[in-house]
């Protein structure tokens, strides 16, 4: 079993949102915490995240959110290097919110696994051409969707089945990685 790492945003996700069903539904998913959801601050956000990652029994796929996919790009080497696989949705844009400041400058270095980034052309919190600049500098395949706003709650996504369809692809191709070289 490959453990999913969930990484919420700004505000958490409440108990609608696709990953607050996937953390209750996919086993070995764990969810990181945060002590404060409301005025982050990116070395403590971080530190969780590597704390998090950190504690699992082997390479993990994590599966981020809005600032939470900003927080993940900020990862030390030894944390990044457990992950083998992040599904980034709607990533934020750290520079249009003040309370977000704190993750600015977002890393434009190519990302050490393989990474998918998916966004909206009507996201209200990061524009569709930041998110594929994001997707250019991290390596990363881009799905581009149309009328999605955030991809959360707010804009009708709950279980949302193209995301946890896309999140199996990443923990297959690990589990296909992990059995080769186990031979």
């Amino acid at each position: 079993m490959v453990p999913i790492v969930i990484i919420p945003g700004w505000r958490d996700s409440g108990p609608g949102h696709w990953q607050s069903l996937w953390a209750q539904q996919l086993p070995g998913a764990v969810r990181v915490q945060q002590d404060d959801w409301y005025s982050p601050s990116r070395q403590a956000w971080v530190a969780s995240i590597a704390r998090t990652i950190l504690a699992q029994p082997g390479p993990v796929v994590i599966a981020a959110h809005s600032l939470g996919c900003i927080a993940a790009s900020h990862l030390p080497a030894e944390a990044a290097a457990c992950i083998r696989g992040a599904l980034l949705v709607a990533p934020a844009d750290p520079e249009r919110r003040s309370v977000l400041a704190d993750f600015a400058p977002v890393p434009y270095q190519r990302l050490p696994y393989h990474s998918i980034i998916v966004a909206s052309n009507d996201d209200p919190f990061c524009p569709v051409r930041t998110a594929g600049a994001y997707a250019r500098a991290w390596g990363s395949e881009f799905v581009r969707l149309q009328s999605a706003g955030h991809i959360n709650v707010e804009a009708g996504f709950g279980p949302w089945p193209l995301g946890l369809a896309l999140l199996r692809s990443l923990v297959d191709e690990v589990k296909e990685c992990l059995s080769v070289t186990s031979l």
